[in-house]
């Protein structure tokens, strides 16, 4: 796999900021009460995430060690600056909507953590496509957790009713105990095909047959072999 398209699938699942790797938590549980929320708070995450990996990943060699992460933040602060007063001018809707946590994402764990962790280390090109990667799974986690925030919760997707008048609304759902509960229930399904894909591994590479029992009864025997 090339370097580039494995910073975009690592970003979207193997490295998914928001249901395996847990960061910007704050947003994603505060504006994913509706799927719309989701994409505007995730795509400003995203532009900011590329532009600041970029322009750290320039610097790299300029920015002396002592003053790095105070370096990030004004070039974060900047970019999220920018991106603010043009949602503000051309989508106050969104605006609207996400209100406050758009400055937050000057303090987003995502924002800095890829900073400290690839850009700071790494080609420009890799740093934009980590942040291309990084941004569109936090844009995906932030949406489908809005679909179903939003379809549980109101009974519609994209503000479009779906679930008829007769369904009453869970109201919890998009209460924050909902945003728990719908995250979770995202991290549990990661897990759950983690597991299965280390499994599959180890099949493929010869390591088990397939009988977990078997295998389970083997590594007993033998580390009872072993205290023996």
């Amino acid at each position: 796999m090339k370097p580039s398209v494995e910073r975009l699938y690592n970003g979207i699942i193997k490295e998914n900021p928001t249901f395996i790797l847990l960061l910007g938590m704050c947003p994603t549980l505060a504006v994913s009460t509706r799927a719309m929320n989701g994409i505007g708070m995730g795509l400003s995450t995203t532009a900011v995430l590329i532009l600041s990996n970029l322009v750290i990943s320039l610097l790299r060699k300029v920015i002396p060690d002592e003053v790095r992460l105070p370096s990030y933040i004004v070039i974060v602060a900047s970019l999220v600056t920018v991106t603010e007063l043009l949602i503000k001018g051309y989508l106050p809707s969104v605006y609207e909507a996400l209100g406050i946590y758009i400055p937050l994402i000057v303090v987003n764990c995502i924002i800095l953590g890829r900073a400290e962790a690839y850009a700071n280390k790494n080609t420009p090109w890799l740093s934009v496509m980590d942040g291309i990667g990084m941004g569109l799974g936090f844009t995906i986690a932030l949406t489908l957790a809005g679909l179903v925030r939003e379809l549980l919760g109101n009974g519609t997707v994209f503000e479009l009713r779906v679930l008829p008048e007769s369904v009453e609304p869970m109201g919890i759902f998009v209460q924050p105990p909902g945003a728990f509960l719908v995250i979770a229930l995202f991290i549990a399904i990661m897990n759950a095909i983690g597991i299965k894909t280390r499994q599959k591994q180890l099949v493929e590479g010869g390591l088990c047959d397939g009988n977990c029992a078997a295998c389970h009864a083997s590594c007993e025997s033998l580390k009872g072999g072993e205290e023996k």
